[in-house]
């Protein structure tokens, strides 16, 4: 499998707070050339200085605001991508932030490590994407059949990552026959609704049908409609025009006009409010978009993908989802099993982590190790598994065996017979024993961190939506917001 060469991305960090500094520049070293300033004239010395790709900026300094100085860096230098971070929540200030800067995206605090990581991964890839455009694009001027060699060399590289053969499973996984079905469906036009826990790998599966598509040429575009109010999510999805709404101060094109042609993944539909629910409804049953502010209408050719970590068909029957938009979006339901339910894909998928963490020289778990990952639960899901083998290889310092010692302390000491109150006379399916023992672990980590919410979905590789619908799922009580 070949991959897209992806060009080296400087990110700088604005911040007056040292400590958040340091916080942000741990999260990204690995990954990124990472430049921190606690100011905004120091920043700007930065972006003079180096190729800088990525900005992050913190909403709240002494002298001027993020929003300000994004603003302003967006008429110097505005190929860079910019992020703000903000401990308040305003709508106000949140929408004129992405409508007056050009803000890609919003943070707001605390934030999770992993959530921040992929962000800017993305919001790297996207500059990469636009370095190889300028690229192709002067080549146009000489060459115009290279540059279309090119393009379809991205696009053959892209549809081989996101095969579904590329999904990484044992022979014997439940995931293989998911994977024939929606190799089926690809070709149709058929909405699909992707259900699994965090970290399951929802959004690969959505990718992998839209790249065996006959729509695979044309764009892929991503919303996560639980990190966004109603109006701001409106405002991505439906774009608006200038005056719209406060701080609307240039017209917007959505991402379901941007995705026209192609596919449109909406991710954690489940957290969506049902006047949110109505509008979407009407956007599937008109194929047509009318912006904010905007006195027509726009037809629109998406198709649409969903995926929540609910069971929409119990909310639907508990109220809390419309059943209309249910039975538009849900022609063809998958459910992806979560690791503790196909232990046996753990060695496959940890050798396949391990030899991207190194590619050259991949190290291996020892069997004892891969026992214990094998009878551990899993709640955060493959998402999880990969946070504890990068933990595990960097304390290895390049040792090639990955021991037991090596675990963290949830793994290597879980207490699987109290989390599963005696099994030998517990009754109830294995499926009913394996809930119970995530149940157990959630509890023992909620009182290991003292019910500090941020810290114990940290720590299991989940999403603080991700761990909570957990907790409402197993009935536990508890816990805090504290960072």
């Amino acid at each position: 499998m070949t991959d897209l060469p992806t060009p080296a991305i400087a990110v700088l960090v604005v911040d007056d707070e040292p400590r958040s500094l340091e916080a942000i520049r741990r999260t990204l070293e690995e990954d990124f050339e990472v430049f921190t300033a606690g100011g905004a004239d120091e920043g700007l010395q930065l972006l003079d200085r180096h190729p800088i790709g990525v900005v992050l900026c913190d909403q709240r300094m002494p002298g001027t605001t993020g929003v300000e100085f994004l603003t302003a860096i967006r008429e110097s230098h505005p190929e860079a991508v910019r992020i703000v971070i903000s401990g308040y929540t305003d709508s106000d200030d949140i929408i004129q932030a992405i409508n007056v800067a050009g803000i890609y995206h919003y943070v707001t605090k605390p934030w999770h490590p992993d959530a921040l990581l992929l962000l800017v991964r993305r919001a790297a890839e996207f500059v990469a994407l636009q370095r190889r455009h300028q690229i192709l694009a002067r080549e146009l001027l000489s060459s115009e059949a290279t540059l279309l060699g090119r393009i379809d060399t991205d696009r053959g590289a892209l549809q081989n990552r996101y095969a579904f053969g590329a999904i990484v499973s044992h022979d014997a996984s439940p995931i293989r026959p998911l994977c024939d079905q929606a190799a089926r469906i690809a070709s149709s036009d058929i909405s699909v609704l992707v259900q699994g826990e965090s970290g399951t790998g929802k959004e690969l599966f959505a990718r992998a049908i839209h790249f065996a598509s006959p729509r695979a040429s044309r764009p892929f575009v991503v919303q996560n409609c639980g990190a966004l109010p109603d109006e701001l999510l409106e405002s991505e999805l439906f774009g608006h025009k200038r005056g719209a709404f406060t701080g609307a101060v240039q017209d917007h094109v959505g991402l379901f006009e941007q995705a026209d042609g192609g596919t449109l993944f909406l991710d954690e539909i489940g957290e969506t409010s049902p006047a949110f629910q109505v509008r979407l409804l009407r956007v599937l049953q008109e194929g047509e978009v009318r912006p904010l502010g905007a006195a027509s209408t726009r037809r629109i050719d998406v198709r649409v993908i969903a995926a929540t970590n609910r069971d929409l068909s119990v909310e639907m029957n508990q109220g809390r989802f419309r059943s209309d938009l249910y039975w538009r979006l849900a022609h063809f339901v998958l459910n992806i099993p979560p690791l503790r339910e196909r232990p046996e894909d753990i060695p496959v998928i940890a050798g396949h982590l391990l030899g991207k963490l190194n590619p050259t020289a991949p190290a291996a778990l020892a069997p004892p190790t891969l026992d214990t990952l094998r009878r551990y639960p899993f709640p955060g899901n493959v998402r999880e598994l990969e946070n504890e083998l990068r933990r595990m290889v960097a304390l290895s310092q390049g040792g090639r065996r990955l021991g037991s010692e090596l675990l963290s302390d949830r793994v290597r000491s879980f207490d699987f017979a109290a989390a599963l109150g005696n099994v030998e006379n517990d009754g109830g399916t294995l499926k009913d024993r394996v809930e119970r023992l995530e149940a157990g672990l959630i509890r023992q980590v909620l009182s290991e961190q003292r019910g500090n919410i941020s810290a114990v979905a940290r720590q299991l590789g989940l999403s603080r939506v991700g761990l909570y619908n957990k907790m409402r799922r197993h009935g536990i009580e508890g816990g805090s917001d504290g960072a």
